[in-house]
């Protein structure tokens, strides 16, 4: 029966919402996080691209405006997931995975920034002293909500789509959505106006390295955690395909090269 139910799960479909929530993640923490915030709060004008908002004006907030509002993103999708049990299973899907995405992108960042000092967080302490406390926080918290984002993945596979952590079918609903918001996020930021450094230093160690946890938080799951409901296909779904095929373009073509916003 898990084998049939492997075999079953359309990958055109789960691509295609994973594209949906990796553009989503992306989004919210550039254009909300970032952008809005910085032309709420001061900025007369500024670049917004998939890969970094630029602007001559910045503050602490609008550093770290990105990772709160990926943060508050995974804390309601999560609430929205619990709350629509009986939807179909492609909804209850991207509502994990973009549940996922957030929480991976927010909580690594304090990690990334803690170990590498670069980044938005970085950018936050900067001249906070003793600076080597601050990093060090960075670090220990980043730990500690990466760790609870593993523990969410878990239990949402396991409660709402009745996937279990030993389940074969767990690989390909993970591994696809990991390589395909490495593909949307890295294809889009080698069109970013500042340089294609932005890809390796921004685009790709958000995606492939905050998302990693999708490869191997089974791992980490306490065994109290198990699968409960019946366990569904990803059916092939053309709404789902035909919505993430204009939002691909319109990321790629036109966020992607970036887009000038003024007051």
């Amino acid at each position: 029966m898990t084998d049939d139910l492997v075999k079953a799960d359309d990958a055109l479909t789960i691509c295609a919402i994973s594209l949906l929530a990796a553009v989503l993640a992306d989004v919210l923490h550039e254009g909300v996080g970032h952008a809005l915030i910085a032309m709420l709060i001061g900025a007369q004008s500024g670049n917004l691209s998939t890969v970094a908002w630029s602007s001559t004006f910045d503050s602490r907030l609008v550093q770290a405006g990105g990772t709160l509002v990926n943060l508050a993103a995974g804390a309601i999708l999560w609430f929205a997931l619990t709350r629509v049990r009986e939807a179909s299973i492609e909804t209850r899907y991207f509502l994990l995975i973009a549940c996922l995405f957030n929480l991976f992108d927010g909580t690594g960042y304090f990690f990334f920034s803690g170990v590498t000092n670069f980044g938005d967080w970085a950018g936050v302490i900067a001249g906070m002293h003793p600076y080597w406390v601050w990093r060090t926080l960075l670090f220990v918290v980043g730990v500690v909500t990466y760790y609870g984002a593993v523990l969410v993945a878990g239990l949402g596979f396991a409660k709402y789509l009745g996937v279990s952590v030993k389940n074969p079918r767990l690989l390909r609903l993970t591994l696809l959505p990991y390589l395909t918001a490495i593909a949307v996020i890295g294809i889009s930021g080698l069109f970013n106006p500042i340089g294609i450094q932005l890809v390796w230093l921004s685009a790709l160690p958000a995606s492939a390295g905050a998302h990693s946890g999708m490869l191997w938080f089974r791992y980490y799951i306490p065994r109290s955690i198990v699968a409960s409901g019946s366990a569904e296909p990803i059916s092939r779904s053309y709404r789902w395909i035909l919505t993430a095929a204009p939002v691909c373009l319109l990321f790629v073509s036109v966020l992607g090269r970036g887009i000038n916003l003024s007051r």
